[in-house]
Parts: C-alpha cells; structure tokens; sequence
C-alpha cells in the first residue's frame, strides 16, 4: 500500500519525478486529459446555462479503473499536473473521477522537475483553484461553441469536413490579409547616391551615403533629381564637415518566454514550431544523465514571463563569474509585460553546471540544439552589455552632406555567448573609419547612384507570425504552436521556403467568414476575449456569464447569416479547359490537396485531373514547357513537360533564361521524387498480401 500516490500527465514526468521521491510512494501518469466534451455532437447545453457535457475520453476506462484503484490505496493523493490553466483543468477533472476519495486528494504543482522544487512542493500542497479551471472551461466552452455553430455554414456552402475556430480563423485572416497586401503593393522608385572616398593621410579606403543639404534631408525619387545633384558636385572639394566620437552599448535580450522561444528556434535552428515545443517537453519533463540519472533540464516551457528566481540569479552569476570574470557580470531584472501571467519564471536551465558540451552525449541532436540555445539565452540575460567605440562623421560637397558611420567593439560582454537573431535581413555594419580630423580634406575616389524600389510586407514565417499574434494580443503562450500546426493541416495555409501563404480553400474560407462573422472573426475581438479569459482566471469574472453575454449575439448572427446564405450558391469558377470526355467546361474544385480540375457534370461524368502550373521559362535542355509540381512534404520542384520520355530535366530550383542545367544536381529531386511512388507501391503490395493471406484462411 502506497503512502503516497502521486498523479502527473506523462510517463517521462512520473519517471523523473520518481527518483526524488522513492519510500511508499506510486507515481501514475493521466496520459494528459482524462475527460473532455464529446466529439460527436455540441456537448454544451445551451438551455441550461451552458452546463458542459463532459464525458470520459474513450479508451481510457482501463487507466481510470488503475487509478482509481491505487487512490483507494494510498493515504494521500497528491496531483501534480501542469501548472498552467490546462494542468489545473486537468486537475479538476482527476478529483471528480476520484472523487470518493476526495479527503485525501490535494494539489502541488513546481515550475522546475527538481529534486528540491518536487521535495518543496509536495511540503506545500494547496486546493485546486477553480479561477484557473473557469479560465480554461470558458475557453473550451467558447471555442467549442464557436467552431459547431460555424462550420456546417462552411459545409453548406465550401465543402463537407471544413472547420472555423475563434483564434485559427483570425491567424488565417491575418495570412490573407498579408498576402493582399503583397499583390496590391505598387513599388515606388528611390535612390541613393554613394561616394568612395579615400584618406589622405592613412590611404584608408571608406563609403558615405547622401543624406541631403545644408544639414536638411533630402528624399531623391527621379534619376532627374540624381542627375541635378550631381552636376552640383561634379567638381566638389570633398572636406569633412563634423566628427562625432562615442560609445554605444548594447545590452543582452532578457531570458526566453515560449513565443521568444518559438521564434528564435525557428529563426536559428529551423525548427518548426511543433517540434520546438516537443523538444522543450521532453527536457522539461526529464532526460537521463549520466552520474545524475533522469532530471529536468529546464523550467516549465509554456510561461509569457521573464521573471527569474532568486536561486537561479545566483547559479548564473556564480557560473558567469568562474566562467568569464566578474566584469562580465550583471544582475538584471527584466519587466514583464502587464497582460502577461507571471505564475511562472521565464525558461532557463535548471542546473548552472550542466553546459551543453558537458551533456550532449546524453542528448538527442536536435534537443543539444535547444537546449544550447536556451542555456545561453538564459546565460547571457545575466551579462554585462556589450561596448562599441562609434564615429560618425558628415562630409560637405558643395554645400551636399554626405555621412559615415563607424564601430568597432571594445567589450564584447554578453556576446562572448550569445547574439538574438532576427527576421530583419539587416546586418549590423562593424568596421572603424580612418582617423578624420575636422575641416581636413578627402579624397573622392568613385561616386555611385543606385536604383531601388520599395518592397511589399514579406508573408509572414511560423517565426514571424507567433511575434504578430503574440502583439496583438491573440491566443496565450500554449495556443500558438497549436494554432498554426491546425491551419497548416487544414490546408488554409502551406508553407513554402519557410513562408506561410493561404491557399485558394484559405481565401474562399476567410472571405465567407469575415464577410458573414466580422464581429466574431477579427483581431480586436479576439484580443478582449483572451484579456476576459485573464479576468476569470483571477476571479474578476464568472465564466458563464462571459459565455452568456456573447451567445446572444452570437446566435442572433447565426440565425442571420443561415437565412441570408438560404439561397446563396458559391458558383465554381470556370476554366478554359474542355473535358476530353464529355466536352463540357471544366471547373475547379478543391480537395484535401488543394486546386484541381473537374467536369461539372459529375456524377455522369466523374472526369477529374491535377492543374498543371508552367512557367514562363523554357526547358534549358529541350525548350518545352517546365512543370511546377509539388513533393509530398509541399515542396516545389521544377520538371519538364517531357520527362520522362524524351527529356529528364528536373530540379529544385527555377530555371533562369539562358542557364546551363547540370544533370548532377537532378539525382537529389529524382531520390525525393520516387520516394512517393515507392512508398505508396509498397504499401498496396502490402494490403495485396494481407487480402491474400485472409482469402486463404477463409478456404482453409
């Protein structure tokens, strides 16, 4: 019998948890949620103050049985699911399940899977907390409401199998509207005129940029404009104008919160945000070390707070100061953000001695990757800034100013360690200029005007994206990677070279929903329901009356957009291509894998077959027509028209007018290419086998 029967989500965090503990106790995981509303219908009774109709998830009534059983047992229940709003629902739901042993049941919760936070913990037990529970009720309840109301709207009039949700649509929304932009972007024409010039003294070679006249800046729009200036200048005496000598400090990024997290793992690493966050699990809930056995390497993953503990202040500095010296030291504090929830500190490593090198045998290559990146972060959070000498100086050319900038680093500080990144294709310049002198003459060695036109908003990356909903206010630290992953499955989304563009099914779903949903589907709404959710998690606010003041309205729109949409059909765009078939027009349609063409007298005529996109770049072997295709992974590549029969051109990149292709690089694609077919041969070759094996067993 059990003194103690501690309850976590996952095996990997009762395997941890276990060592810290041993004696009588019996550490069970739930296998993350042990109940949730059903899937097969709204599981919300509106009738009766939006009661939530929850039902054991199925498959688990063996665990439920085990549980049950081993809370019997034990003498205390202790249940230590994620302390988060989905950890405490869960909680919640683990002491109704067990609820004849309800004396005994008791919560504990630790930001870190640490022998002294586990040990610390379970001295401090505390009562479920109903506010954090509420929170997580209402956001299931509203979501759930939300998505069943809208989407046989989206059946009716899309496609059967489609869904709406509250914060996916509006990220598709934010997608869409991105991409609007782009395509209705009209590039304007500007210049910049740069002058080579060379110092005298020291024959060191520099560039200044024009800035404009008689200390006034000038915008050049025309190449007239270049032209004038230059005819100014033509014969100028360059002298320089002002010297301006100083120093600029540059101080470290504070410790990572999930979405900082998020973006810089897929900014450096590459990562995806789903596998980040799997990652980040997996060293939170416990990796086996050698000499130390099974811990966790970080705090808990899912936080939007930068704080740091006291304890952990301390390990860094201790580790800094050995490591470095006490210059590069600096106890910082970090603000968090005012609608943020600071239950938790910001991620960082839970042992100061455990480097990346020293461990990375016991790691998985990609979780070296992130735990390297999340160990420096936090490191460098605790160091000095970083020191540069700066020099900029103005240059006069007839009454013209040109300017030029200069650094070099002095004290290189936190990045000895560590430097964030950044979406910005931008290069910190470095690089001293030569020792000017006020009134001294320079010599012009080359003066160049450049012509550029602005760019449209690059498309949003998973990165880039986490950073605008996070802004704006739009879903919590474990909403983001969910959200995205969701839309990218259903195909509103594809990602291509990392940029996340809505497909044809995004638009035409976006286009229906925010014509017909615009109070639900949008940004500001969105935004104030999070800071609601926030409200009952604190106790300011009771959830189903946040639920009944927005089903009100939300049902009278229902009702309207139903009867408005009654005798409105979405039309199928016609194409210009005949159907060989039957000589009717086809249409296009769109399927799990997006745009395709079909004869529109289905089902006499059951006529369908992929769009083929050209370019408008011939074969650089044969001269046809170059197909896009796409792998299975949504990859593009380029093939031509007549591979393979008479022409094997293929590659991954597009080919350029009057380029040589070399046949070298065709043999990665073709590799890619036929892994499709091999697998899916494969796989018939194997149901075939089994159909064979049942029909003689059948005989026998």
């Amino acid at each position: 019998m059990a003194d103690k029967l501690i309850i976590v989500e996952s095996p990997a965090k009762a395997n941890t948890i276990k060592k810290f503990l041993g004696g009588s106790t019996k550490v069970l995981a739930s296998m993350g949620h042990i109940r949730d509303l059903p899937k097969s219908k709204l599981g919300v009774d509106v009738e009766h103050d939006f009661e939530p109709e929850y039902i054991n998830i199925r498959g688990k009534g063996d665990l439920i049985k085990t549980l049950k059983k081993e809370a019997k047992q034990a003498k205390k229940i202790y249940i230590a699911t994620d302390p988060d709003r989905e950890g405490e629902a869960i909680a919640w739901h683990l002491a109704y399940i067990l609820q004849d042993e309800k004396e005994k049941i008791t919560r504990v919760t630790f930001n870190e899977i640490t022998k002294s936070a586990v040990q610390k913990a379970i001295k401090e037990p505390r009562d479920i907390d109903i506010n954090l529970v509420d929170a997580q009720q209402a956001r299931r309840v509203l979501d759930r409401i939300v998505g069943y109301k809208i989407s046989p709207v989206l059946w009716k009039k899309v496609k059967r199998g489609l869904s709406a949700g509250r914060v996916q649509s509006v990220a598709v929304k934010l997608i869409v509207d991105r991409e609007n932009e782009i395509e209705n972007f009209k590039p304007e024409e500007y210049w910049n005129i740069y002058a080579k010039l060379k110092d005298k003294e020291t024959k060191k070679k520099f560039e200044a940029r024009f800035y404009g006249k008689d200390g006034k800046k000038q915008e050049i729009h025309t190449e007239k404009e270049v032209n004038e200036i230059l005819k100014n200048i033509e014969h100028a005496t360059y002298i320089v104008d002002e010297v301006k000598k100083g120093e600029k400090k540059r101080t470290p990024a504070p410790p990572f919160t999930t979405s900082t997290m998020q973006q810089e793992a897929s900014r450096k690493l590459g990562f995806t945000l789903k596998k980040t966050m799997s990652i980040a699990q997996g060293l939170y809930e416990g990796v086996k070390i050698p000499e130390k056995g099974t811990i966790g390497l970080i705090t808990y993953m899912r936080t939007d707070s930068t704080r740091i503990s006291e304890e952990a202040r301390a390990a860094a500095k201790e580790h800094i100061t050995a490591t470095y010296g006490e210059n590069y030291y600096e106890n910082r504090y970090y603000k968090t953000k005012k609608d943020s929830q600071d239950a938790h500190e910001g991620i960082r490593p839970t042992y100061a001695d455990l480097e990346p090198d020293k461990i990375q045998d016991a790691l998985t290559k990609d979780q070296y990757k992130l735990y390297k990146l999340i160990y420096h972060r936090f490191m460098a959070s605790q160091m000095a800034a970083a020191i540069y000498d700066t020099m900029a100086v103005n240059i006069k050319a007839n009454g013209y100013d040109f300017k030029a900038n200069g650094q070099t680093i002095r004290f290189k500080g936190f990045m000895t360690l560590y430097v964030e990144g950044s979406d910005s294709n931008e290069k910190e310049e470095e690089g001293m200029l030569p020792p000017l002198k006020e009134q001294q003459e320079v010599i012009l060695e080359n003066i160049e005007p450049k012509q550029s036109f602005t760019e449209p908003p690059p498309r949003y990356t998973e990165a880039s994206l986490v950073k605008a909903l996070e802004e704006k206010g739009i879903g919590r630290p474990s909403t983001y990677s969910p959200t995205i992953t969701t839309i990218l499955e259903r195909r509103y989304i594809e990602k291509i070279q990392k940029q996340l563009v809505p497909t044809e099914l995004g638009k035409i779903v976006n286009k229906l929903l925010t014509e017909n949903f615009s109070d639900v589907i949008n940004v500001e709404f969105t935004a104030k329901i999070e800071n609601e959710f926030d409200d009952i998690a604190e106790g300011k606010e009771m959830w189903k009356k946040m639920i009944r003041e927005f089903y009100g309205p939300f049902e009278l729109e229902i009702e309207k957009v139903e009867k408005e949409l009654e005798h409105v059909e979405l039309v199928d765009e016609v194409s210009d291509v005949p159907c060989e078939k039957c000589g009717r027009m086809m249409v296009y349609k769109f399927g799990r894998y997006g745009k395709f063409l079909a004869c529109p007298g289905y089902p006499e005529c059951k006529n369908a077959k992929p769009i083929i996109e050209t370019i408008d770049v011939p074969c650089p072997k044969c001269g046809a027509k170059v197909q896009v295709r796409k792998t299975k992974k949504r990859r593009n590549y380029y093939i031509c028209e007549n591979n393979p029969e008479s022409c094997d051109y293929i590659s991954w990149n597009k080919p350029k007018p009057g380029e040589k292709w070399n046949p070298q690089e065709a043999e990665e694609v073709k590799k890619e290419t036929s892994k499709k077919v091999t697998r899916k041969t494969t796989t018939r070759k194997k149901k075939s086998t089994k159909n064979k094996a049942v029909k003689t067993s059948k005989k026998k």
